[in-house]
């Protein structure tokens, strides 16, 4: 039996692909020798122990919570929090730690309770399902463009035109594949923005996404020519990325459409004087 199998089989409260992690990182013994091969094939007398070191469980950190029933809880995320991590072995407390504490939506994976994400660097309105059926409603008003998400921004210089659809389709650069950028060949996206206030060198814009795509409004600002301030993958680093996802309109379980808001971090207004 191959090493990770045999693992996940005697240790399944632990997902086949987070022991093969484990293995990688070094917390698996074969005969008392570190075995950092997950394809390593397990003779039967073969002796295997683990030394998986306990990670934090962050008990007492918490998140201003926006509202919450039986079915969702809506939080005001901070910048510079994950919404998930992005494997096992991530340390650092996120939404999804503290989703779990209410949830039984996907409490067996890295990402319960969520349904969706904000990247890091980005504040705000940030929804949470607390059981399955939930999830479902939710994923699928995400998924067929059913909500409504409103955005504030400070970005560098000012767009040409004081209020605009930008519809431009998104892809990954390939040459690196963590970025995005505007393709011909892309997925099709479209961002309405507004410009709020402006000074010669940055403007206050709204923005709203028609569309879901990574990245899309950072990638939509930059090709226009106004990237967010502090966006250090599209534009110059600052403090801090002042993107913030201020409203989100939504249909809860019991059918009643509601309108969740966090109000705009007041170092935006500090920038937008600059």
């Amino acid at each position: 039996m191959r090493l990770d199998a045999y693992l996940a089989q005697y240790w399944p409260d632990t997902s086949r692909s987070t022991w093969q992690k484990y293995v990688k990182a070094g917390y698996v013994k074969v005969n008392g020798k570190i075995e950092t091969s997950t394809k390593r094939t397990l003779e039967e007398d073969d002796e295997v122990t683990t030394n998986v070191p306990e990670l934090p469980t962050h008990d007492e950190a918490t998140l201003p919570v926006i509202y919450k029933d039986e079915n969702v809880i809506v939080i005001n995320k901070p910048v510079g929090v994950l919404t998930h991590s992005k494997d096992a072995l991530n340390s650092e407390f996120t939404v999804a730690d503290f989703f779990k504490r209410f949830t039984t939506y996907h409490v067996d994976t890295n990402r319960p309770g969520i349904v969706h994400r904000l990247d890091r660097d980005t504040s705000g309105v940030l929804i949470g399902a607390l059981n399955d059926e939930t999830a479902k409603l939710l994923q699928r008003q995400f998924s067929t463009h059913k909500t409504k998400k409103t955005y504030v921004a400070v970005v560098d210089g000012a767009p040409n035109q004081p209020e605009a659809i930008i519809d431009l389709p998104i892809g990954r650069n390939p040459k690196k594949p963590s970025k995005f950028r505007v393709d011909p060949n892309g997925k099709s996206a479209q961002t309405i923005y507004k410009v709020l206030a402006s000074t010669a060198n940055r403007s206050l814009v709204e923005l709203q996404p028609l569309t879901g795509r990574t990245h899309q409004l950072r990638v939509h600002m930059a090709h226009i020519g106004a990237p967010i301030h502090g966006d250090k993958v599209y534009g110059k680093p600052a403090d801090r990325m002042y993107l913030h996802a201020a409203k989100l309109e939504i249909t809860i379980p019991d059918g009643q459409r509601m309108l969740f808001a966090a109000d705009v971090p007041p170092e935006f207004a500090a920038q937008e004087n600059k």
